[in-house]
C-alpha cells in the first residue's frame, strides 16, 4: 500500500494549487455534513455533539462547529501544537459553508431521498477530507488535538481517536444529537474511503518524497 508524506509544507511551495485545493475541500466537507444531517439517518460523532449543542441553544449548527473548533484549539496549547492557514481556514470555511449548505438542501421526501443523502454525504466527505488533508497546510483542530494527544501520551492515534470520538458520541446523544445506522456507516466508510483518495489528491513537495511500499 502507497505511503503518503502528510507533513504540513511551507505556504510558499505550490500555493496556487495547494491553496486552491484547501478551500475547495472545506467547502465540500462543509457540504457533505449539511447532507448527512439532511438525511436524518445518523451522523458522524463529532457532528452529533454539535447538534446536540444545536438543539440545547439558539445557535446555528455552523456557529457552534466554530465554536467547538475554537475551544479545541485552545486544548492544543498545552500539547505544544502548531496551527497552520489550513487550521484556521478549517473553523471559519466550514461553519460558512454547513449553514449555508442547510439553507439549500430540501428535507428529504422519503426513506430512500435520505439514505441518498447519507450515503452521497460519506463519499463525498473522503473526498473532501482527503482533500483538504492532501493540501498540507496544517490539520483540523479535532485531527491536531487527535496527534497532539497521540504524541504526548504515547498512546497509538487509533486508541486516541476511538477515546475522543467515543466521548464526543455520548455526550452528544446526551444532549439530543442523531446517532443511528449512519453514524455506523460513517465509522465503517470514511477510513477506506480517505485511503483511497488520498494518493491522488495529496500534494507532493518533489524534495525527496516518494512513495513507499
Amino acid at each position: 500500500m502507497a505511503v503518503v508524506d502528510l507533513r504540513p509544507l511551507p505556504v510558499n511551495r505550490h500555493p496556487a494549487r495547494r491553496i486552491p485545493q484547501l478551500l475547495v475541500g472545506l467547502i465540500l466537507y462543509g457540504t457533505s455534513m449539511a447532507m448527512q444531517i439532511r438525511g436524518a439517518l445518523g451522523i458522524n460523532p463529532w457532528d452529533v455533539l454539535h447538534e446536540g449543542i444545536t438543539e440545547q441553544t439558539p445557535l446555528s449548527f455552523g456557529a457552534v462547529t466554530a465554536i467547538t473548533g475554537v475551544l479545541v484549539l485552545l486544548l492544543w496549547i498545552p500539547l505544544r501544537q502548531r496551527p497552520g492557514i489550513g487550521t484556521v481556514a478549517n473553523v471559519v470555511v466550514i461553519a460558512l459553508v454547513v449553514d449555508a449548505a442547510l439553507a439549500v438542501i430540501p428535507e428529504p421526501a422519503g426513506l430512500p431521498a435520505r439514505i441518498a443523502l447519507l450515503v452521497g454525504g460519506v463519499v463525498l466527505n473522503g473526498v473532501a477530507t482527503a482533500a483538504y488533508v492532501g493540501a498540507r497546510l496544517g490539520p483540523g483542530p479535532r485531527d491536531g488535538l487527535m496527534t497532539g494527544l497521540a504524541g504526548r501520551t504515547g498512546w497509538s492515534v487509533r486508541l486516541v481517536r476511538t477515546c475522543i470520538e467515543a466521548t464526543v458520541l455520548v455526550a452528544g446523544w446526551l444532549l439530543g444529537g442523531t446517532v443511528g445506522v449512519g453514524t455506523v456507516f460513517y465509522a465503517l466508510a470514511i477510513g477506506p474511503l480517505t485511503q483511497a483518495f488520498l494518493p491522488l489528491l495529496t500534494v507532493r513537495d518533489g524534495r525527496g518524497e516518494r512513495e513507499g511500499p
